[in-house]
């Protein structure tokens, strides 16, 4: 499986899953462990569900009970299950283009006791949706379209899946997440802003970079609609964790910045990169892992469009 086709590579900092997702590339291209990965991932998502759950209660408003669920892009399956706890009388199939992935998913799935109508994918979007065996009701794409070189045709292989009625609910964009006040008492104020601009330039060349990679202007109802879909709304969904925040949040804070220390170090000065270090040692009472004010505030959008052919 090459590293530059999978839905779900590791970014820097942020987690495309998805949640599930946040999905991932790594800075350096190379390959993921993602049995090693699988419960990272997971952790991730489970953290995200109170987000994922509003965007459900918003789904399930829009869409009449659906025979067949598919999760493009799923991982460990968090948002998978969350789907079928939202449609209780629906088949879901979790498509991802890893097996250790995949296997977290169908034990997830058995867990919480749905694996009696759960089924699971293994291949690469979008071209593996050929192997589903009816059209799909509701088509799930959280975070993994961004990974895929051409987004316009595979939003067009998205749509030939869909029966006629059938709604694909495309999560991307948003905006990124933040854990730290702008002023944290050492290094210079601003640090995450600068996070940020280094992983949007990240962000621009692993574009580049992807295989058969097309630019395009990044209005997803207007490309949603090239695609012979309907455009039916949008919505941006919170995730308000605020300070003093829990253990598992601070894991996941320290997780991001490590990863963002690793991949974008070298693009950082040296007064932010003393900064980061600090940040990140659990030794200094200073460091995410103790400090009274770390949060998580996230913003993550979907776009809605139906099939009417």
């Amino acid at each position: 499986m090459a590293p530059e086709n999978h839905p779900h590579h590791q970014h820097p900092g942020h987690q495309h899953q998805h949640p599930g997702h946040q999905h991932h590339h790594d800075h350096d291209h190379t390959e993921v462990d993602w049995a090693e990965m699988g419960p990272l991932l997971e952790a991730q998502a489970e953290l995200f569900t109170p987000l994922y759950e509003h965007a459900m209660a918003w789904l399930a408003k829009r869409q009449t009970e659906p025979g067949l669920i598919v999760d493009a892009g799923s991982g460990p399956g968090v948002l998978s299950c969350l789907l079928a706890d939202t449609f209780p009388g629906a088949r879901i199939v979790a498509v991802d283009g890893s097996e250790p992935l995949l296997d977290r998913a169908r034990g997830r799935a058995q867990r919480l006791g749905v694996a009696d109508r759960f089924d699971t994918l293994t291949g690469e979007l979008p071209g593996v949706l050929d192997e589903l065996d009816y059209p799909v009701d509701l088509l799930w794409a959280g975070r993994s379209l961004h990974h895929l070189g051409d987004q316009r045709a595979a939003l067009a292989a998205f749509a030939d899946r869909l029966a006629s009625g059938g709604t694909l609910a495309l999560q991307e964009g948003g905006l990124p997440s933040r854990f730290l006040p702008r002023d944290i008492g050492f290094g210079r104020p601003g640090l995450q802003a600068r996070l940020d601009m280094l992983e949007a330039e990240w962000f621009a060349r692993m574009r580049a970079d992807l295989p058969g990679s097309v630019a395009e202007t990044e209005d997803w109802p207007a490309l949603l609609g090239s695609a012979g879909l309907r455009p039916t709304g949008t919505r941006t969904f919170l995730l308000d964790l605020p300070a003093p925040t829990t253990d598992r949040a601070r894991a996941y804070i320290a997780g991001t910045l490590g990863r963002m220390r690793e991949g974008l170090g070298d693009r950082l000065d040296a007064d932010d990169r003393a900064t980061l270090d600090r940040l990140l040692d659990p030794e200094d009472k200073a460091s995410v892992h103790h400090r009274p004010d770390v949060f998580v505030l996230a913003a993550q959008t979907v776009y809605t469009a139906v099939r009417t052919r």
